[in-house]
């Protein structure tokens, strides 16, 4: 007698998730999400290092934390809106902060 599990045959009456077209769909939705998060982050940093490199023409400090506090509560109130997790969304807020931040303090030491 064989089992599934030793011949890398899926049990009986499971799919296996290669071959689940519902998990297929969901995986290309995903996959779609992601990459639309990539170039949404990308073309974010792409406006912030022209404002890293205005801020050091003009002699501004490359950080704003009144801005910060605002983006942060504006960010956590739409979190809460659209039913994200409000830590969640702060966390991921303040680590691109961090990462433009430390753009600008490059851009400010060319």
């Amino acid at each position: 007698m064989h089992h599934a599990a030793a011949t890398g045959e899926p049990a009986q009456g499971t799919a296996s998730p290669a071959s689940d077209p519902v998990l297929a769909g969901y995986r290309r939705s995903i996959d779609n999400i992601d990459a639309a998060l990539i170039h949404m982050l990308a073309e974010r940093f792409r406006i912030t290092q022209a404002v890293g490199e205005y801020k050091a023409k003009a002699t501004l400090p490359p950080a704003d934390p009144e801005r910060e506090k605002r983006q942060i509560a504006r960010l956590r109130k739409l979190s809460e809106e659209a039913d994200l997790d409000p830590e969640f969304s702060e966390k991921f807020l303040r680590f691109i902060i961090d990462e433009v931040i430390r753009h600008h303090e490059k851009a400010r030491s060319l």
